[in-house]
């Protein structure tokens, strides 16, 4: 990795926090993002830099410093049950004017695998997503949205369904009952794994580039989450055994590309 690396992170919530507070143990760094003026003292004592930042079209709030940077991670997800939709993507594109504004060279989205559609199939880069959900289509748009852009590189990141301190998948359906498509394969990455690839892209400085973020486990839904949910001492849920829509997220570009080995899911 570079010395004297720079690295702003647009959003520090449960992933960007963690991230932050890493590559801070690793030497580096770090300014960190917020709409709220009440998480900067949180931000500050984990070392990030806090900034308040602002993209909602109409009152946007940001510093010049916290676009000075060598590398600019966006992790803002769109909130798409509260209709966010048509606001996300104006977020982004004013998100992309500052950095072209402020001529940052590398950048890096995460986006997830909730771009795939459950079709049935394996699916990886490669793969053309076909988005059928609300959420997946706001983020497929927002990835086209920067590799339209040839004045710095992204990085997209996309993220499987996302498990670890505070989001233990034990508690998901813990004592629910007659859950559906209990043979479905799972697709998830533990936020250890999160931390790790997204440490080896800039060791790697794989800017440019798509990865899926997936754990290359892929048990069935009932088999893991009875299981994740007896080792947490929780009630076991209920499934229906059966197969509905479904999809195997896989990546050609993380082992190749970043030479990275993924960490158990439990």
């Amino acid at each position: 990795m570079p010395n004297k690396t720079n690295i702003s992170i647009l959003g520090c919530g449960w992933y960007g926090s963690a991230l932050g507070k890493a590559l801070i143990t690793d030497g580096i760094r770090v300014k960190g993002s917020t709409t709220s003026a009440a998480k900067m003292d949180d931000l500050t004592a984990t070392g990030i830099e806090p900034y308040i930042v602002n993209f909602l079209p109409g009152e946007e709030i940001y510093n010049a410093d916290f676009f000075d940077c060598d590398v600019l991670w966006i992790a803002i997800p769109p909130k798409s049950r509260s209709g966010e939709g048509a606001v996300f993507i104006e977020k982004i594109r004013g998100i992309i004017s500052a950095i072209k504004q402020f001529k940052i060279q590398n950048v890096v989205f995460i986006s997830s695998t909730g771009v795939y559609a459950d079709s049935n199939h394996h699916v990886n880069e490669e793969t053309d997503p076909q988005p059928n959900t609300e959420a997946g289509r706001i983020l497929f748009e927002a990835e086209n949205l920067f590799r339209a852009e040839d004045s710095f590189k992204t990085t997209i990141i996309r993220f499987a369904g996302l498990i670890g301190p505070g989001r233990n998948p034990g508690r998901f359906f813990a004592g629910k009952k007659d859950i559906p498509n209990g043979n479905a394969p799972v697709n998830l990455i533990h936020l250890d794994d999160c931390i790790g690839i997204s440490k080896a892209i800039l060791a790697k400085q794989a800017f440019g580039y798509l990865f899926n973020a997936c754990s290359p486990g892929h048990p069935a839904k009932a088999d893991f989450y009875t299981h994740a949910a007896v080792v947490s001492g929780f009630e076991k849920p209920e499934f229906i055994k059966e197969l509905k829509e479904w999809k195997i997220v896989e990546s050609v570009n993380v082992g190749p590309i970043l030479g990275y080995q993924y960490e158990a899911l439990l």
